[in-house]
């Protein structure tokens, strides 16, 4: 069964992902999908709009941090970073819907989202420093725009989690719909996006992105390449040793 499900509902892509049981941690194998998956939706024009959603369970546990550890990205053609150039650079409106945890890159994909609906249940954390890694796919760009500065700051520092009203205030998430018809509320509006005409949309997007498209595509690799050196940090060592021996890491030993 593929970790992505790549679905047409009529002139919609729908990306669904489908790995409950790892609570929908992302893979190298499902990033390309989902790369895939927008790319091939920006080809054809008969799919007007991109559907992002998950389980009601879970959104995305973010970094399959295994996975990841086998596979780290080495250059700007891994799947990572294929995917967050895609997702970036869409022109076509992508819409979210979102309930259970968002983690890591579950939330800051959302980043680059054009309309956001969440459930009650959804919560949202961004875990770099805990991990002793950076932020990435642009969150350190977007996120103090979306949100402000402090707002971001304190997020993006301590990586605590927070709820769905909290995500409302930060200006990420539009609209909080029952868990229960989430998706449907996300597909009827994905729907509505697909009914319109799709040049104005198009330019409406470009518009309101301006010349920021050009800055999220620096920051993603300036963030990559930090990111690739905490990633062998001792560190990051240590905080991915005490992940798996589910033991709180001791930072103490490092200046």
């Amino acid at each position: 069964m593929e970790d992505v499900l790549v679905q047409r509902q009529g002139a919609v892509q729908v990306l669904s992902f489908n790995r409950a049981h790892k609570k929908n941690a992302i893979t190298a194998a499902m990033y390309a999908q989902l790369a895939e998956g927008i790319l091939a939706a920006e080809a054809d024009p008969t799919l007007r709009v991109i559907l992002i959603q998950g389980h009601p369970e879970a959104f995305s546990a973010g970094n399959d941090l295994e996975d990841f550890l086998k596979h780290p990205p080495t250059d700007g053609e891994a799947p990572v970073f294929r995917f967050l150039y895609a997702i970036s650079e869409a022109t076509k409106p992508i819409v979210a819907a979102v309930s259970g945890n968002a983690v890591g890159v579950g939330t800051t994909m959302l980043l680059h989202c054009d309309v956001v609906y969440a459930a009650e249940t959804a919560r949202f954390s961004l875990p770099f420093s805990q991990l002793a890694l950076c932020p990435e796919a642009a969150s350190s760009w977007l996120l103090p725009r979306v949100a402000g500065y402090q707002r971001a700051a304190e997020k993006l520092l301590f990586g605590e989690p927070f709820d769905v009203n909290e995500a409302v205030a930060m200006g990420f998430v539009n609209r909080v719909v029952p868990a229960a018809e989430l998706q449907e509320f996300a597909a009827r509006r994905a729907a509505q996006l697909a009914a319109m005409p799709a040049g104005s949309l198009r330019v409406t997007k470009q518009l309101m992105k301006g010349d920021s498209a050009r800055d999220v595509r620096e920051r993603i690799g300036e963030e990559a390449l930090e990111f690739g050196k905490r990633l062998v940090s001792p560190e990051a060592r240590e905080a991915f040793t005490a992940f798996f021996e589910k033991r709180k890491p001791d930072f103490t030993q490092f200046s």
